[in-house]
């Protein structure tokens, strides 16, 4: 069993625009998490990580740019 490392893709203080991310990764097969590091009594403190497979970011990548366009 190995395990594969997961990186970080994005990282945003609008949560909202990473579960817009994380759905589009989605239709395209790609496996994504958001880690919150949002203070939940400040919400106007901290960023959230969207985190993908090492092995699939590039491929991540390349989603986010065409959506860019």
């Amino acid at each position: 069993m190995s395990l594969e490392k997961w990186v970080t893709l994005k990282v945003s203080n609008k949560s909202y625009q990473l579960h817009i991310i994380e759905g589009r990764l989605s239709e395209n097969g790609i496996q994504s998490v958001i880690v919150n590091k949002i203070d939940s009594s400040y919400l106007n403190f901290g960023e959230a990580e969207l985190n993908v497979k090492e092995s699939d970011f590039e491929r991540a990548k390349e989603i986010l740019k065409n959506d860019e366009k």
